[in-house]
């Protein structure tokens, strides 16, 4: 579609510059903003390469009537100012972050003698707070470990010097258990309380490391004053500390004040996890979801959700000086350091970063599967259509199977799935009638005929993918039945070989691997095995019948329905011999035919089985 000529005359005058855009309709509301590092290039792309653009790119250009721009210094400021834009205007077209919920972090009361406790709302009242923590478990675990080394207060009282020294207070029940050092009743002094809570903050920061060392310098000097008693229970305490910091590391403690990103996505959503390393613990994690709406880059995902992290937690996390990746992203922020572990503890992070943030995908996905199938089956046609580059969303696949045994009762078969869901009404079965001996290549090339001739013949609905079970081979007569009747180009085809589940495409040797945990792949899966199980089936039925038909057809007398009443009256070929050979035979045989079968039939079984003996 050519635009107009306001929107040609904006673009002509786009600068060289970086800057962010935004997209405009014909009623002045606001559609789209966008990043660039070249203005003019990356508006200009829009309007010039509309056929690669995916559907919801090209409906937004129909929509665009008038752009405006602003120019900043670097693609760094560029990237911020959209962020920061599309959080106060919140565009159609631009990635939606999901968050339904609000993590609980720790908080420190700002108040004398200070509480420790756990809380899902954050209160600008000076107080301080540690996390938030993606699991609850975790954060009570540090909870319990910090509170069993310091025992702090949990009551609500105003403890102020008037209020203690007047002795308005008495000691709970929390002080006779050991969990409270008894502030209120001046048991313990301002001094010794704040310094079990710097303890405290250190713990739940994850600096473990140095609450470890000022024990072990503590526990020594006890015991170099002969002072075993408090000797032994600060052992016991850095006993509890290092068991609790063994239990959280995953990497070198030498790791230290480290943030890892790494991003996974799908057809319709990214999902970004965020992960805070202190002393090789991790000591904070978390996954967002942000809803793609222009197909955005692995990359832009990352990029958002590095930014909105370390906005949105920024009063909660004192930030790192060093960001761990698993894709390369721009300078977000100056005097960071960023990288992309290749090897070593700082990839093992990488890749439990990815593996958190998979489970929180796997985990969407369960959620909608249940909540609403149909956006379910949506997602993964889409993601299918992505991974196969397919010009249409693949509802209806056919998927072909061959079984032979030594080159007899050839046999083929074609399953049939409509929106991901086996149609068995729409199931097809195959006996090959033009190939002798053992030819998979030549079986696939009759059964592909066959089968679309006649959707052509009655004008039926062709399939967007077919699947072809075997390789290369296979593929390619396949491919040929289809060019023989003009269907390439107009229907996609692959193969899937079993080995290594090689994903093959016409026309090119290098297979396609897809990952072993991808729908894409698990659906193709479903359907290879489907194809296989009818296929053999049908094999199996024809070498039964092949192999009662050569048994009793060989003896005098028996047609058909002869045969057809004694099957049914015996259920099987072993049935019809055991009566046979049994001691009433004539008696239990003439109940089904006349006296001449019976013994045509206690004849023929006596042989056989004297040969056998013989």
């Amino acid at each position: 579609m050519k635009p107009s000529e306001h929107i040609q005359r904006i673009l002509k005058r786009l600068p060289n510059e970086p800057g962010v855009y935004q997209h405009f309709d014909k009623d002045g509301k606001l559609l789209y903003i966008g990043k660039a590092k070249d203005l003019r290039k990356r508006v200009a792309s829009y309007f010039t390469k509309q056929a690669q653009q995916p559907g919801k790119t090209r409906l937004l250009v129909s929509r665009i009537a008038d752009i405006q721009f602003i120019v900043v210094e670097t693609e760094l400021d560029a990237l911020l100012l959209e962020n920061s834009l599309i959080k106060a205007h919140q565009p159609h077209y631009n990635i939606q972050l999901k968050d339904d919920k609000t993590f609980p972090s720790i908080v420190i009361r700002k108040e004398r003698f200070p509480r420790v406790y756990a809380t899902r709302q954050v209160v600008k009242d000076g107080s301080e707070y540690f996390g938030p923590f993606a699991s609850v478990k975790t954060m009570h675990a540090v909870l319990d470990i910090a509170k069993r080394l310091y025992p702090v207060r949990t009551c609500s009282y105003a403890l102020t010097e008037e209020n203690v020294a007047a002795g308005k207070f008495r000691v709970c029940l929390e002080y006779h258990m050991g969990n409270c050092s008894g502030p209120c009743a001046g048991h313990d002094s301002e001094d010794q309380y704040q310094s079990g809570i710097d303890a405290i903050r250190r713990i739940v920061s994850g600096n473990l490391r140095e609450v470890v060392e000022e024990y072990k310098r503590a526990m020594a000097g006890a015991a170099g004053e002969l002072d075993f008693e408090t000797a032994h229970d600060i052992k016991v305490k850095l006993g509890a500390l290092e068991k609790f910091q063994a239990k959280s590391t995953v990497v070198n403690p030498k790791i230290h004040n480290v943030e890892v990103y790494t991003v996974v996505s799908d057809a319709q959503s990214g999902f970004v996890n965020h992960m805070k390393i202190m002393d090789g613990a991790v000591v904070s994690g978390r996954t967002l979801e942000f809803r793609k709406q222009l197909d955005e880059s692995d990359t832009a995902l990352l990029e958002y959700g590095v930014l909105e992290f370390r906005q949105r937690y920024a009063a909660l996390t004192p930030s790192s000086r060093m960001i761990l990746t698993n894709l390369p992203v721009a300078d977000l922020f100056d005097g960071i350091e960023q990288h992309v572990p290749q090897r070593g503890d700082k990839l093992r992070l990488i890749e439990l970063s990815e593996r958190n943030a998979k489970y929180f995908m796997l985990d969407r996905r369960k959620q909608q599967k249940q909540t609403d199938p149909q956006a379910a089956t949506d997602r993964i046609l889409t993601t299918l259509q992505q991974d196969l580059h397919l010009t249409e969303l693949p509802v209806h696949i056919e998927c072909f199977d061959n079984s032979n045994f030594q080159g007899e009762h050839a046999a083929s078969a074609c399953v049939v799935f409509r929106n991901g869901k086996p149609a068995k009404r729409d199931y097809r079965k195959f006996d090959i009638r033009t190939v002798e001996g053992p030819d998979d290549y030549a079986s696939m090339r009759e059964v592909i005929r066959r089968r679309y001739r006649r959707l052509l013949d009655e004008k039926l609905g062709l399939p967007q993918l077919i699947i072809v079970d075997g390789g290369k081979g296979q593929l390619s007569s396949a491919v040929e039945a289809l060019e023989a009747l003009g269907l390439m180009g107009r229907v996609a085809v692959i193969g899937i070989a079993k080995r290594l589940e090689e994903i093959y495409f016409p026309g090119d040797s290098v297979p396609l691997h897809l990952d072993k945990r991808s729908e894409s792949l698990r659906l193709i899966q479903r359907l290879r095995d489907e194809a296989h199980r009818f296929s053999l089936a049908h094999h199996r039925v024809k070498r039964s019948k092949a192999g009662l038909s050569s048994e009793l057809d060989s003896i005098p007398g028996i047609g058909p329905a002869t045969r057809e009443k004694l099957m049914l009256h015996f259920d099987s070929l072993a049935g019809i011999a055991a009566a046979a050979r049994s001691p009433n035979a004539e008696a239990e045989l003439s109940v089904v035919v006349n006296r001449s079968i019976s013994s045509a039939l206690i004849a023929h079984f006596s042989e056989s089985n004297n040969a056998a003996e013989a």
